[in-house]
């Protein structure tokens, strides 16, 4: 599989908005987006079935952050908004191909994903 580039990272201010974006040229059916902050485990964000849109959010996300795939594009994107402190954070994208019959998630990324370099999220009072 090929490796996941994200992009779009950046400093934002409490309450501000900022869009990541993952390209991954095979077009893999799992996709998922994770953060890591200093000195912390890697943390589940969201991930989403490329194929069948399905979703999940972590629960400190869910109803600020949204995961959607652009076909177009071929990018799976990580729309945040209301972003606070706490997310500040090294986020990375990961990436699978699932063999019939598994299901998306972040244990499955996180345990046979392909993993891209991550982008920055810093986030100020």
């Amino acid at each position: 599989q090929v490796q996941p580039v994200e992009s779009g990272g950046g400093s934002v201010q409490a309450g501000g908005s900022l869009r990541l974006s993952c390209a991954a040229t095979d077009s893999p059916n799992c996709m998922g987006w994770f953060r890591q902050a200093p000195g912390e485990e890697r943390k589940t964000v969201a991930v989403i079935d490329t194929t069948v849109l399905t979703t999940y959010y972590s629960p400190t996300v869910k109803g600020r952050f949204t995961i959607s795939r652009d076909n177009d594009k071929n990018t799976t994107d990580l729309q945040m908004n209301d972003l606070q402190p706490e997310d500040t954070a090294m986020y990375y994208c990961a990436a699978n191909q699932m063999t019939p019959g598994w299901i998306c998630s972040g244990a499955l990324l996180s345990a046979r994903g392909v993993w891209g370099q991550g982008t920055q999220v810093t986030v100020s009072l």
